[in-house]
């Protein structure tokens, strides 16, 4: 018996040796989207330690916002011959043919964070949060926050076209749809930036007496909702008061707003998407194991009951 038992213990620590082994192995191209936002500097970063930890050669391209730029370098990756290739997709359109490409010469291509409107069979999984849930979360905190009070909201978007701008809105829309006392005054892209969620904020204030007329700030990104803050601020205002801000991502900087008493609430988006998507790699690697096509994050809402000040602390060192 303590033979059977040894022979057993010694096959599976040969099998960990063996994944660990053929993931020490990989060469991963990881094409993204650019640095837009906190949120994507802290995914850049912790991708980059998730391959150091497992021993994977990461090839890294910044697209700077461009989906010439994220194709080229997939192009790139196919011609060095990799192992597997991490793509960002900046907007959902366009990618049939390269990833076409990629299926052709079998590379095996996993999305992170946003989706594309291509075939399924093009790239291996899909490792994301539930981006309508997302706006859902969101969407509820309001309803639930201004009960029957008459709340006029303005929304700062993202990047026009991509899958995070089109589903977070989707999500916000169907929680407060039935709520007739919820309306969506104003709606602009900001571009997933700080400096350009401030801008369109600004513009929103103006139109609105002042600010005077606004009830809430709906953003897609907390990196947007920061940018806004400062807009509410320089207009005379006082953010998390006389405007409500709730956004998403979770990021460092709204929990040092939400701790200052100038954000409400944020819904979590998770940098951490490398992982999940190198155990799939790993395991379809070793005996092509096919993964689940959408592999689903948490969506976890973050309020001032939340310890922001420990969440801050516990988040700045990622990379944000």
């Amino acid at each position: 018996m303590k033979n059977i038992f040894k022979l057993a213990l010694c096959a599976g620590v040969a099998s960990l040796v063996s994944t660990a082994a053929m993931a020490a192995g990989m060469t991963v191209g990881f094409s993204q989207i650019g640095s837009e936002s906190g949120w994507r500097a802290a995914e850049t970063s912790v991708t980059k330690q998730e391959a150091e930890k497992r021993g994977i050669t990461l090839k890294f391209a910044d697209a700077q916002q461009k989906q010439e730029n994220q194709i080229k370098a997939i192009r790139g990756f196919i011609a060095q011959g990799v192992d597997a290739i991490l793509v960002a997709p900046v907007v959902a359109t366009g990618w049939e043919e390269v990833l076409g490409e990629a299926k052709e010469a079998n590379i095996p291509v996993v999305l992170l964070d946003r989706g594309v409107e291509a075939s399924q069979d093009l790239y291996l999984t899909s490792v994301a949060s539930d981006q309508v849930k997302e706006g859902h979360v969101a969407g509820d905190w309001l309803v639930k926050t201004v009960g029957d009070k008459p709340c006029k909201v303005v929304e700062l978007q993202g990047t026009v076209g991509s899958t995070p701008a089109i589903n977070r809105k989707k999500g916000f829309e169907e929680a407060i749809a039935g709520h007739s006392n919820i309306t969506i005054a104003r709606s602009q892209t900001g571009d997933f930036t700080r400096a350009k969620g401030k801008e369109v904020m600004e513009g929103f204030l103006k139109a609105e007496n002042g600010g005077k007329d606004i009830c809430a700030m709906y953003a897609h990104n907390d990196d947007m909702a920061v940018g806004g803050i400062q807009a509410i601020k320089d207009a005379g205002l006082k953010p998390g008061k006389d405007i409500l801000v709730v956004s998403i991502d979770a990021v460092p900087d709204i929990f040092a707003a939400m701790a200052a008493g100038e954000a409400n609430a944020t819904v979590e988006l998770t940098p951490n998407m490398a992982g999940p998507a190198f155990d799939a790699l790993e395991a379809f690697k070793k005996d092509g194991k096919q993964p689940e096509k959408f592999i689903i994050t948490e969506s976890k809402l973050f309020t001032p009951a939340d310890n922001p000040q420990g969440e801050y602390e516990a988040r700045k060192g990622l990379g944000y």
